[in-house]
């Protein structure tokens, strides 16, 4: 070993020291402490100096997890090959660790990508954490980006560096919270799940459990990782894990641990010991991903630890013990899952734990539920029991008077947490009667209690009895009432607390006087022979106040209580010791020193204390009643700031709406004006040709006038069409005599000259008719112009934009007749303006009073508008006479379309389709 030291020492060649540091690994295994002592600074200098080859350094690494590591020795123990070896392990580390820099190198290495360097410097790392794990992580904790580097491994696509890395960092993240932090902000949470999916859930192998031992360190007892761990989403992931079945039947033992180490991690995050805000955050998530749900399918195929598991995510949670209630048992008729739970728990031949975990359950469910509290006690009422079906309350009642001491102490804690903190259950517990024996009449719950007390059971079943009433009198003076009126009750606790008795005994001796304590304390002196003072001295007389404060001071100092006395979970080790239970631990702290104050107490200060309970008492009520009186202001003021905030809104919807409207009112006068200009510039423009045209609009007997002449003049032009088709008609026959008598000269020539003579003067009267008629056409296609203006004038007055007739040139009798029915739209679509108009001034006038005058400006001018438009429209109807065969043929078609069932729609339905259906009717035309 000296000389293979010498030689990585002075070498020179890299082969010389690489073979060197190889024969160092071989003998490292088998002559560790030599190894260790001669090389460890050759091997730490090999790894700062021969960086650049990854085989020598590899070397070097696993030749220093032989030497520090003790997994070898540990083996060859475990093959009964004892070696008398000191903690070599330990020492050797704690001589690399003395230099910082060692673990830094380390680090450095661990980064390396060389399967030869990063594995053997990851294996290394895992042991230096065993041997001296709080020093190495303050060491990597304070190297720049230690832990980050060492996160890395999870993402190593070789699953050996990998798996390695999760043990490292289990080392890592043991009992420091700060590394469990940093490593939950490293994205552990998403890489280490993601682990557990790859690899089955519960179905993989070692690689799982690892994952889960780690997420274990980084939860437990960390709030701020499992804020995180809740926030993140992460709770959702793990219910596919529980999707397992019921049936256990050919489980291997490593999916077994896998599944209850998941149990575990649900327990973590819901833990009793956590702060209540983040429990309650945690179960409310584990309710509405349906991970509780999927518990409660397996709760009765996995046993103890589902159950544990359950009870921890419904303790305290209103919303999943609700939830638990509901749950039914796969049994055959289906049963409530407590019922079928409670059944296991009074049943002598179950197993000890199971029994132990129904009653934690049972405790978790009523835990802050006064429902739940209630639903159990009702089954014990007359009035509720059904003798049809076994209720939880009837379960109780039996295992409270089985002959199993173990079954009377657990129905004995279970129905003492049935009244925990609940005065009106444990008054109504007072109504149920026992049938005891055929024959004998009925006793109370109360009574049979304690007549088993005094019938000298066994010291179990005894302290149990002893627990359910002591909860049941604390604070219920009814209940203590009723307890004093036995006449045998009082006798029988003080003969019990003034005997000297065994070690055993006293435990029961302290529990009696804990009760007649409560039985003083809590007494109203309703009961003249029971009064407070009377007791009082008969403890005094009977017992002695300090043999009585004595005796009552073995419950706290009993070992048993103390055990009880550190978490809610009830865990014993034998049936034996189950004594205790969590929550009466607390309520003897609350009353053990009350109950000494008061025995000391003379009847002044008795009754100096009543006087200032009844002042407290009264001096509450008020304060009760101003703080609901508060309240309810409270809700009205709130009602009246929702009423203002409403109020505020809807005034500025109106603020807003007026300004709107406003605006819009703003507009409307602006374009009244504009028409206005622009109707007296029309005017003016009309006038030139007609002394007809006013500014304020046209006179009815003009148009009278106008179409009297129209109708007169096409009169004319009609009459003297049928003249000049008269005189065609002659010259046609003369043409036709003048050819048949052609036969002779003379007479043709006679005939010649007679009718050129006749055919000039019909050709010059001809002309003249031609001419008459050009003439009355023009004046006819003047009129239409005109009248065509004037129906156009009150849609300008309004629309500048709509139907604008141009003045280029004069306008046929064809045109007037082909912008007839464009017109009939127009005005429709003038009425439809004029009703909207209409509407909107309601409106307007409705929000704005101030408005009023401009508003009643405008509905004059509707109303002239509206008289404009009647008398356009039987203007109108008197130019349509030229349309009338059209019109009827149209009717006609509509009448024929009905008949068929066609739906035929009517004008005044179509707003912006009126071109389209003027076409369909030409068509139509056509056709006929």
């Amino acid at each position: 070993i000296q000389k293979l030291c010498d030689r990585v020492a002075s070498s020179t060649l890299l082969d010389d020291r690489r073979d060197a540091v190889r024969a160092l690994k071989s003998l490292s295994k088998k002559y560790r402490l030599e190894v260790g002592i001669q090389a460890m600074e050759h091997l730490i200098h090999v790894l700062q100096t021969d960086r650049s080859d990854s085989e020598i350094i590899g070397y070097a690494l696993d030749t220093l997890y032989n030497v520090i590591s003790n997994d070898l020795e540990e083996e060859e123990q475990e093959e009964n090959l004892p070696k008398q070896v000191d903690d070599l392990g330990s020492q050797f580390t704690e001589i690399f660790i003395k230099q910082q820099e060692n673990v830094t190198l380390l680090l450095t290495l661990v980064e390396e990508f060389d399967f030869h360097v990063r594995w053997p410097g990851v294996k290394l790392l895992t042991s230096l954490l065993k041997q001296q794990g709080p020093q190495v992580q303050q060491i990597i904790l304070v190297s720049p980006m230690g832990v980050s580097r060492l996160m890395d491994l999870l993402a190593d696509s070789r699953e050996v560096i990998r798996n390695d890395g999760v043990l490292l960092l289990q080392q890592l993240t043991k009992s420091n919270a700060a590394i469990q932090k940093i490593v939950a902000f490293e994205n552990a949470f998403e890489r280490l799940l993601d682990i557990i999916t790859e690899e089955g859930n519960s179905d993989g192998g070692i690689v799982v459990e690892d994952c889960l031992l780690l997420l274990q360190n980084l939860l437990k007892n960390n709030n701020s990782n499992q804020n995180f761990f809740k926030e993140g989403s992460y709770i959702q992931r793990m219910k596919p894990w529980f999707e397992v079945g019921d049936d256990n039947c050919g489980w291997s033992a490593q999916k077994v641990t896998n599944l209850h180490l998941m149990l575990q991690l649900v327990r973590v995050l819901v833990s009793p010991t956590n702060p209540p805000g983040a429990t309650s955050s945690c179960q409310k998530a584990m309710f509405h991903c349906g991970l509780l749900q999927q518990l409660c399918t397996i709760l009765m195929g996995t046993g103890v630890p589902t159950i544990n598991t359950v009870s921890e995510v419904i303790r305290g949670c209103q919303m999943n013990q609700d939830y638990f209630a509901s749950v039914n048992a796969p049994s055959n008729p289906p049963r409530p899952a407590i019922v079928v739970l409670l059944m296991s728990m009074v049943n002598e031949r179950q197993p000890f734990v199971l029994r132990c975990a129904v009653l934690y359950c049972f405790q978790c469910f009523l835990y802050k539920n006064q429902k739940g509290q209630g639903e159990i006690v009702s089954t014990l009422l007359p009035s509720t029991i059904d003798g049809n079906s076994v209720s939880a309350g009837q379960l109780l009642c039996g295992g409270l008077f089985s002959t199993d001491s173990l079954s009377n102490w657990c129905a004995a804690v279970a129905l003492a947490h049935a009244l925990q903190e609940n005065a009106t259950l444990k008054e109504q517990l007072l109504r149920v009667q026992l049938a005891t024996s055929i024959g004998n009449p009925p006793v109370s719950l109360l009574q049979q209690c304690t007549n088993i007390l005094s019938q000298g059971s066994k010291v179990q079943t005894r302290v149990g009895l002893l627990m359910l009433l002591c909860t049941w009198l604390s604070n219920c003076s009814i209940a203590v009432t009723h307890f004093l009126h036995n006449p045998a009750n009082v006798p029988f606790l003080t003969g019990q607390i003034a005997e000297n008795l065994g070690e055993e005994e006293q435990l029961v001796q302290g529990l009696c006087a804990l009760l007649l304590g409560i039985s003083i304390y809590y007494n109203d002196n309703s009961l003249e022979n029971y009064r407070k003072e009377k007791l009082k001295q008969l403890i005094e007389k009977r017992i002695g106040r300090e043999n009585f404060i004595e005796k009552l001071g073995f419950i706290s100092k009993h070992e048993l209580y103390s055990r009880a006395a550190q978490k809610p979970q009830p865990s014993f080790s034998s049936p034996d010791h189950m004594m205790f239970d969590h929550e009466f631990t607390k309520l003897v702290k609350e009353l053990e020193g009350v109950i000494s104050k008061a025995i000391y107490k003379s009847s002044e200060e008795d009754k100096k204390e009543e006087e200032v309970k009844k002042t407290l008492e009264q001096h509450d009520n008020i304060v009760t009643h101003y703080k609901k009186v508060i309240r309810e202001q409270d809700q009205e003021l709130e009602e009246l700031k929702q009423r203002v905030n409403t109020l505020t809104s809807q005034n500025e919807q109106l603020q807003a709406t007026v300004t709107q409207q406003v605006s819009q009112i703003q507009q409307h006068k602006d374009q009244y004006n504009l028409l206005k200009v622009q109707l007296g510039k029309d005017t003016q423009h009309h006038n030139s040709h007609s002394d007809t045209f006013q500014m304020n609009g046209i006179q009815t007997e003009e148009v009278s006038k106008l179409k009297e002449e129209l109708e007169e003049w096409k009169n004319k032009h009609e009459l003297l069409q049928g003249q000049l088709k008269e005189k065609d008609s002659v010259i046609e026959k003369l043409k036709s005599s003048q050819l048949e008598m052609g036969t002779t000269e003379q007479s043709s020539q006679t005939s010649k000259s007679g009718g050129l003579e006749l055919n000039n003067e019909l050709q010059k009267e001809l002309e003249m008719l031609r001419s008459q008629i050009q003439l009355q056409s023009a004046e006819i296609s003047k009129l239409q112009i005109e009248n065509q203006k004037l129906q156009l004038m009150p849609m300008l007055r309004l629309l500048p934009n709509l139907f604008l007739v141009g003045n280029k040139g004069s306008l046929g009798k064809e045109v007037c007749e082909s912008k007839a029915t464009g017109h009939l739209v127009g005005l429709e679509l003038l009425q439809n303006e004029v009703k909207a108009l209409s509407e909107e001034k309601e409106t307007l006038k409705q929000h704005l009073d101030s408005s009023s005058s401009t508003v009643a400006i405008l509905q004059d001018e509707k109303s002239k508008l509206q008289q404009e438009v009647a008398e356009s429209k039987k203007e109108q109807d008197d130019l349509l006479v030229l349309l009338a065969d059209q019109d009827q043929k149209l009717s006609a078609l509509k009448i024929k379309l009905k008949d068929l069932g066609v739906p035929v729609e009517d004008e005044d339905d179509i707003e912006s389709g009126d071109q389209g259906d003027e076409d369909e009717d030409g068509d139509e035309e056509e056709q006929d």
